[in-house]
């Protein structure tokens, strides 16, 4: 859960910050190969498509993805980096592409996810783990190289 430190704690009043600004959402643009076998891909594992943006040519070329208040929007060959080289372990981060949290209710449903990628023979990059942050999270990989760690709080 995200917590709002003390004003003082992160902006000393002499400092000279803007004031704070309310953010309704952050977005983040993943650069994708192939916008419709991406959706696809995040359907198999309960997204919705939001959107879908034609290039001239009549192909998808920008295209938005949503799970309850989450979006992501992919955008074919820009706005961002790829990686084709998988993992070498978990957490490696010489790895390219984006690298996103994303959070489900409860371990179970960790769990749960989890299986379903791999019934779906999606890339698990790291199986569920209970880490010392109070996370139990799997590692999924994009096929495009983006990694998603899909994890919840764990209670106690």
């Amino acid at each position: 859960m995200f917590r709002r430190p003390r004003d003082d704690a992160i902006r000393p009043a002499d400092a000279g910050y803007a004031r704070r600004v309310p953010v309704r959402s952050v977005t983040p643009i993943l650069n994708v190969s192939d916008v419709p076998a991406s959706l696809t891909w995040f359907q198999t594992l309960g997204w919705e498509t939001t959107f879908v943006w034609r290039e001239e040519d009549g192909e998808p070329g920008f295209a938005g993805t949503g799970s309850g208040d989450a979006e992501i929007f992919l955008c074919r060959d820009g706005q961002g980096a790829r990686d084709t080289r998988r993992s070498a372990f978990p957490f490696d981060e010489s790895t390219g592409g984006v690298w996103l949290s994303w959070f489900l209710d409860s371990p179970q449903e960790v769990d749960a996810m989890h299986a379903r990628a791999v019934e779906l023979g999606l890339d698990v990059t790291m199986p569920p783990t209970d880490e010392p942050w109070g996370v139990r999270e799997f590692h999924l990989r994009h096929p495009d190289g983006h990694t998603f760690r899909v994890g919840a709080h764990r209670v106690g």
